[in-house]
């Protein structure tokens, strides 16, 4: 299975999708990680290869029959589209979830307050999470809104909206 993570910076998208990870002992791959790699090798250039390598390590992940936990902003259409063709190729089930945080007063807290967790990564401004571009969803994804919630009560609402998915998806395979 594929779990593809979307969401602003400060939304909680990578706290949430590191613990699914660790539940599911699935591969974790996080495009903060790869870019800032990137970056430490003098080979970031600001544009998709961070992605790229990320669709790349996925597939490969996926081949080996592990899941996949992918932690991305996955903020336009393309680049949701390319992971989806990345699960599809591979006949390779997947699940979209946003994370949000409806409250603006928190999210700019969250993204005010935040430390770095990766040595030398520089973290966004509110003022470029606000202006990045982010397109509207055009197809039915998980959502869940961190804004007025634990970490904890978080990841209980995205289990229980994973398990319904999985019911769904069930009851889909067992009818082809």
């Amino acid at each position: 299975m594929l779990y593809i993570f979307s969401g602003l910076p400060g939304t909680g998208k990578s706290t949430l999708s590191s613990a699914l990870a660790r539940e599911l002992q699935a591969a974790y791959l996080r495009v903060d990680v790869v870019e800032q790699a990137m970056r430490v090798a003098g080979t970031w250039d600001d544009g998709p290869a961070g992605y790229i390598v990320c669709y790349a390590i996925a597939s490969q992940n996926l081949r080996l029959g592990l899941d996949v936990i992918a932690d991305t902003v996955n903020p336009i259409h393309e680049t949701r589209q390319a992971w989806r063709s990345v699960a599809e190729s591979l006949e390779t089930p997947f699940v979209e979830i946003e994370v949000i945080c409806s409250d603006d007063r928190e999210h700019r807290h969250r993204v005010e307050t935040r430390a770095a967790d990766i040595p030398g990564f520089v973290l966004p401004t509110w003022e470029k999470v606000r202006n990045r571009q982010y397109d509207v969803w055009d197809r039915d994804h998980i959502i869940i809104d961190t804004a007025h919630q634990t970490a904890a009560e978080s990841l209980m609402t995205l289990r229980e909206l994973l398990e319904r998915e999985r019911r769904k998806f069930n009851g889909l395979s067992e009818r082809t």
